[in-house]
Formats: C-alpha cells, structure tokens, sequence
C-alpha cells in the first residue's frame, strides 16, 4: 500500500511537470523602482509617464502588472504620489522596500524595518491585502549568507508575503537615465543607438535565460520578466511586446506564471551580487553558464553626457 501511495504521488508531480511544460512558454511583466527608476526627460512627469505606459498596457491587452513601489521616493513629491494612484487603479502595487535596501549592505532588522515602513503606502494604495502581499528583493540580493538569507525569507513568510521571483533579466533600468540625456539633447543619432542595442541585448538575453531554464529544470518554465518603469519605457515597451510575440510567449500574471512547480524550490544559495531565480538554481546545481554578450555599460553611462 505505502508503495502505491509512493507511486502514485511521483505519477502526480510528473503530470504537473508536464503541464507546466505544456504552459511553459508563458512570461508574467513585472515593473521595479515605483513611482520612476531614474531620471526623466524635461517636461516629463511622473504622472504622465505612467498614464502612457498603463495606456499602452490597455492597448495591447496586457494581464494586470504588478509594479512594486519604494513609498519612500513618495517623499515631498506629489508628482510621484499621483503617478502611483495612477498605477495602482489600473495595476497592481508590492512592496519593494521603503528606500530600494540592498539588503548585503545592511542588517538584518534594518531590512525588515524597511520592508514595514512601505505597508502603510502599500495598504493605502491596496486595501486587498492578499493583492500587495508580494516582495521583491532591491537588487535580487537575497543575502550575502545562509543565516541573513533564512531570516529574511522567515520574516517574510510570516507576513504572509510572496517572493517575486525573476527568471528574465538584462539589466533594462541601464537605458533609462541615457534616454532621458539624449532627449533633452534632442540626439537623434544617440536615441536610434539606445533603441537598438536595448533590442539586441534583449533578444540575447531572453534566449540564454530559457537556456538556463531548460538547463536547471529539463523542460520550459513559465517567466517572469524583470523591467523597471522609467523613461524609456513606453518607447521601447511596443517593440519589447513584439519581440516577446515572436519568440512564442504568451503574457500571463505574476501568480499564475508562480504557479510553475520550479517556483517552489528554495536554492538556499548565497551570492555576492544577487540574481536570478535561475542564476540560484545554475550555482546551486554547479552547472556552466551559457556565454552572454557583456552588456554596453560604459558606452551607456558616457552617452549624451
């Protein structure tokens, strides 16, 4: 009997795999730094930036977002408060830390005060408390060890919060700030560069990314995407939706692409910079990186200065 039972369980977990597998090709959006990552061009507000992407969003029938907010940006600017009563009638809001801590640079007690301190925004802006219950790490860093790490997932989980994790990632907040110089330059040349090198490394990067899925996890896993809502956004985020179209995704939300069986592993894996769900999971089970293109940071931080 206890054989069958045995048996059966393991049938069970395989026909989970397998229709993850069948979804596998699902991608979740998901938007860092609420209200702004970064600077904006002149003339542009917060609020106006936002009601552009949430348009866009509308447009091309995007499944709700989830954005998550430092309520401390809040501070001394209406501009941003209004741009998050935007988002947040349209969207959905988690937290992110009260000021984006990095969590390797400071204490333990320090992070959860900071993860409190963004409730009261969080509940203002969601009275659905099961709704904003979702967190996601400053940086991806999860703690520099084990025993930082542990606390903070014990502390999270006993606020009946959710890690939003990330399996897609190439660093877009980089052309944020450049954007917005070679706006208020009126650089046409510098823009046309920032729009297509953006595209190049995401094509790259989105490929290696499901190539360390099927690496870790032997079949294709529904995503979720890491962007950060900035002045670049609604410029490139009609070509980003097109290029997610041809590689074969379909957009989904942030708990249903969670409900992938990978996103119950816990690596318990420690890492000096952060990443990745599957930048953990590749560590944890030793297995060799694909090779990626290093991304144009010094072309990036010296354009349009």
């Amino acid at each position: 009997m206890k054989m069958l039972v045995v048996r059966l369980a393991a049938a069970a977990f395989f026909l989970l795999l397998a229709r993850a597998s069948v979804t596998g090709q699902q991608v979740a959006l998901t938007f860092d730094d609420l209200p702004a990552n970064s600077i904006l061009p002149p003339g542009v507000t917060k609020a106006q930036m936002t009601r552009d992407v949430i348009a866009l969003l509308k447009k091309r029938h995007v499944p709700p977002v989830y954005g998550f907010i430092n309520a401390g940006k809040l501070e001394g600017d209406p501009d941003g408060a209004e741009a998050l009563k935007l988002w947040s009638a349209s969207e959905k809001v988690g937290n992110h830390t009260y000021l984006h801590m990095n969590l390797h640079e400071n204490s333990v007690e320090a992070f959860e005060r900071e993860i409190a301190l963004n409730e009261p925004a969080l509940e203002l802006l969601s009275p659905d408390a099961a709704a904003w219950k979702w967190f996601r790490y400053p940086y991806l860093r999860e703690g520099e060890t084990l025993e930082k790490r542990n606390a903070v997932r014990a502390y999270l989980k006993g606020r009946g919060y959710q890690i939003a994790q990330v399996t897609l990632d190439y660093e877009d907040y980089l052309w944020n700030a450049p954007y917005a110089r070679c706006v208020a330059k009126d650089d046409q040349k510098a823009i046309a560069w920032l729009h297509s090198s953006y595209m190049q490394f995401a094509t790259e990067y989105l490929d290696k990314d499901r190539e360390m899925a099927t690496l870790v996890a032997g079949r294709e896993i529904r995503h979720v995407l890491l962007l950060h809502l900035g002045a670049f956004s609604k410029v490139i985020l009609p070509d980003l939706l097109d290029l997610l179209k041809q590689k074969g995704f379909t957009l989904t939300t942030l708990e249903q692409a969670q409900a992938d069986p990978i996103y119950q592993i816990d690596p318990e894996q420690t890492s000096k910079w952060g990443g990745s769900l599957l930048d953990q999971l590749m560590d944890q089970k030793k297995i060799k990186y694909p090779a990626f293109t290093e991304k144009p940071y010094k072309a990036l931080a010296e354009i349009c200065q």
